[in-house]
């Protein structure tokens, strides 16, 4: 099939932009990487009238470190944290998730802004965003506004991000303590959507304890999840093997995945266990 006839904008400002997503209505969609949207318009799942091309709008790329925040700018491709030695050095997360994003071609093109706004719960994105507790900027005719990523996503390829607004950035906190952070899906192939994945941020003071747990869940629930009893059996504590094999037993057991040609529930909420246990074993290891 191909995709119905539609209109085409490339505004340079995201000014314009906001204007043309009301000037076109609700049936305008953006345009980023186009990996998500571009093979729903030509299965005609996705028929907007107009796509406004974002590409032109300078300021939308960047990486870097700025008043306590690691900030990624909605634009910023995804080979563009692969191959960045800040995120290398001390983000090791984005590193694990990246390599395992489809492939180099996709990763070439792909942004971060447009993985998150397309609300996919299968996604690796979002469950990565979870885990380093991001908060999300969006851009109206008002102005711009903060939410965080648990109030993100709230419905299936539903956002925050309301019609007439833009993702502009995403802004991680910057660790406080001893820091190390893991990612890893189970797939059918390379590049494949996860089967179960599961994402881990950690922070520990000087003695070993626990400070801050963080712990995402990717398609194994019908909206990107936070393993929050996971999470709090962790913090307080110097995660001993018992504390670990607690926390990956609640995300199994917390989790609602569905039967699929992927493998079943109980298939699914094993490897569920045990990724958890390995990611925060492969975390705590960075740290150390």
């Amino acid at each position: 099939m191909i995709a119905e006839k539609f209109n085409y904008e490339a505004p340079t400002t995201i000014k314009e932009a906001i204007q043309l997503l009301h000037e076109h209505g609700d049936e305008a969609k953006i345009l980023a990487g186009g990996h998500s949207l571009i093979p729903m318009m030509k299965l005609r799942f996705a028929a907007p009238t107009c796509l406004i091309d974002i590409n032109n709008i300078e300021g939308l790329s960047y990486v870097k470190e700025e008043d306590g925040f690691l900030k990624i700018g909605a634009l910023t491709r995804e080979s563009d944290l692969e191959h960045s030695d800040l995120v290398r050095d001390k983000y090791h997360i984005f590193g694990d998730a990246t390599k395992l994003i489809a492939d180099p071609q996709v990763r070439n093109f792909g942004t971060i802004g447009g993985n998150l706004a397309h609300g996919d719960a299968a996604n690796d994105h979002p469950a990565v965003m979870i885990a380093l507790g991001a908060e999300v900027e969006i851009e109206n005719v008002e102005g711009s506004r903060s939410v965080s990523i648990d109030e993100f996503f709230y419905g299936f390829y539903m956002t925050a991000v309301q019609h007439g607004e833009i993702l502009t950035e995403i802004k991680i906190p910057a660790p406080a303590g001893r820091f190390g952070s893991a990612y890893h899906k189970a797939e059918r192939k390379v590049g494949d959507y996860a089967t179960a994945g599961v994402a881990v941020a950690i922070e520990l003071d000087a003695d070993g304890t626990c400070t801050k747990a963080g712990i995402g869940l990717t398609n194994v629930n019908p909206l990107p999840m936070r393993a929050e009893r996971s999470e709090a059996a962790l913090v307080g504590t110097k995660l001993s093997e018992e504390d670990i094999a607690n926390a990956a037993l609640y995300a199994s057991e917390d989790c609602s995945p569905s039967d699929d040609l992927r493998g079943d529930e109980d298939y699914k909420r094993h490897l569920v266990k045990v990724i958890t246990k390995r990611m925060i074993h492969r975390a705590l290891g960075r740290i150390k």
